[in-house]
């Protein structure tokens, strides 16, 4: 959807984002992939290099690839700018670890997060060797450990605290992100 907006020199057709990106928002919606975090890190990118003002960057994810979802946590934590984080609606798997990288971390009053131990997406391993087998395997432990260290930093939590509640699907509502250390604020309208 556009905007027209009136200038002294007519009329300007505006893209939401291009508006949004002025007060430097940006969102992360959908499933996180290489295409999606491509398109995020240049965003994050681009505002990093304009100034070092925070960005907010708003979520609605359930989750998704696990590299690009820790290329796009890397960046926000080494940014010069710091980066808000608001979930808005969902912030799952890897959304909730992107979301984790937030200096402020906050809900909104109805959102969820979500975090879990990664999964291994193929089913088939017909015709693979034992080896082959255990090095994926191997593989996906090293990607646990991983995400629940990161998991663990923020909140606070012993590294075996995380790993008891991550061996589940483990859901937070905003007061329970609070609680246990996900999110650092509830967004509420003041009344």
């Amino acid at each position: 959807m556009a905007i027209i907006r009136e200038t002294t020199r007519g009329y300007n057709v505006l893209a939401e984002e291009d508006i949004l990106a002025t007060s430097r928002k940006v969102f992360l919606t959908g499933e996180i992939n290489p295409e999606s975090s491509s398109d995020l890190l240049k965003r994050l990118m681009a505002l990093d290099e304009e100034n070092s003002d925070e960005i907010t960057l708003f979520i609605n994810s359930h989750g998704g690839d696990v590299l690009s979802g820790l290329a796009i946590y890397d960046l926000i934590t080494n940014m010069r700018s710091p980066v808000r984080t608001v979930c808005i609606g969902a912030a799952y798997s890897m959304g909730a670890i992107v979301f984790l990288a937030g200096r402020k971390r906050e809900v909104y009053e109805h959102s969820r997060l979500m975090i879990h131990d990664p999964s291994y997406l193929s089913n088939d391993i017909g015709g693979k060797k034992p080896h082959e087998i255990q090095s994926q395997v191997d593989k996906l432990i090293e990607t646990r450990n991983v995400l629940a260290e990161i998991i663990s930093k923020v909140t606070g939590k012993s590294l075996d605290e995380v790993l008891k509640v991550t061996s589940e699907d483990s859901f937070y509502n905003a007061e329970e992100a609070i609680s246990f250390g996900l999110a650092t604020e509830i967004i509420r309208k003041e009344t």
